[in-house]
């Protein structure tokens, strides 16, 4: 079994891979090393995979390359992870995150519609809610006052998803995450921020208002992704989250007492970006592919500090 993982070096794409290497399937990587952050972490990501993975690089935006892609190897399955990721920077940037999140999707989703493709996974993410009052969020949401470019690309998305299995059967799951972190996180991510601002002494910004957010460990969001790769549901719309948000200063206080030294905190206003809180209703995700988040805050940040550590400070 072959599975196709667009954005397959990125933070979530590259450890689906290890995992699905480990269970003895074939994977096709594609990632275009887009400079959001650092290419060169994401080639690190890639490195030492082994020969049961093939990393091409290459845009979701090119169509014929796509074609190639799956005309030349025997892809079943697609964990389609690649996106402009950022929900502040994309603020600036609409039209660029149209292009790569919503354009680049159906181009994925077309191509794979037209090569027989057995089960297609869509990430999305939590911010699709946005200004919503429903407490925790719940996939039948309307989802339809969004704060920013980048949940509005990922919310059109997942529209454009609907018809391609309503016209051709294409079994699309799309999969809703909710603040995704642990080792191999991405550095513009809030984890990583927070552990290094407290190591190197730097100010950690600190918004208004009490945000809560609910931190899923990547352990738990792969656990997600494999098996609703295992199981095709025609068109489903999952939540994949821990459900137990947390202030952010509480955050910052788990991490201060995990590295047992203070941060120095630097409020400021909080951008219109920036929801009041994201809160996973995961019933339908555990009722419809056994979804069941195992790790909670405080030892998914001891795991992401002991990597911390392992690759930053003991050189």
């Amino acid at each position: 079994m072959t599975t196709l993982i667009t954005g397959g070096a990125g933070f979530i794409g590259s450890q689906l891979a290890r995992r699905l290497i480990a269970r003895g399937q074939r994977v096709v990587l594609l990632d275009n090393f887009d400079p959001y952050y650092d290419p060169a972490i994401k080639r690190m990501n890639v490195q030492g995979l082994d020969k049961r993975a093939v990393v091409i690089e290459g845009d979701i935006r090119d169509r014929s390359l796509l074609d190639e892609i799956f005309a030349t190897y025997p892809i079943e399955r697609v964990a389609h992870m690649a996106a402009m990721s950022g929900v502040r920077y994309s603020a600036e940037r609409g039209v660029l995150y149209a292009d790569v999140n919503t354009t680049g999707s159906v181009n994925v989703m077309d191509a794979a519609r037209r090569h027989g493709v057995s089960s297609f996974i869509l990430s999305s993410t939590s911010q699709v809610y946005g200004e919503t009052t429903r407490l925790p969020f719940q996939e039948d949401d309307a989802a339809d006052r969004l704060l920013a470019p980048y949940p509005a690309s990922k919310r059109a998305a997942e529209i454009f998803a609907h018809t391609y299995y309503q016209l051709f059967g294409l079994n699309v799951t799309v999969l809703r995450f909710f603040n995704v972190y642990g080792p191999n996180g991405r550095p513009d991510m809030m984890p990583l921020k927070v552990i290094d601002s407290i190591v190197n002494n730097k100010p950690i910004t600190v918004f208004d208002g009490d945000l809560k957010r609910d931190w899923t460990y990547i352990d738990d969001v792969l656990d997600g992704i494999t098996a609703a790769l295992d199981k095709p549901l025609g068109y489903a719309i999952l939540n994949i989250g821990c459900g137990a948000p947390i202030t952010l200063d509480t955050f910052i206080t788990t991490c201060e007492r995990l590295l047992d030294k203070p941060a120095i905190r630097q409020p400021t206003p909080t951008p219109p970006t920036e929801p009041r809180i994201t809160y996973c209703d995961n019933r339908r995700a555990r009722a419809l592919i056994g979804f069941t988040p195992r790790i909670d805050i405080e030892e998914g940040l001891a795991r992401t500090w002991a990597w911390y550590q392992a690759r930053f400070l003991s050189r």
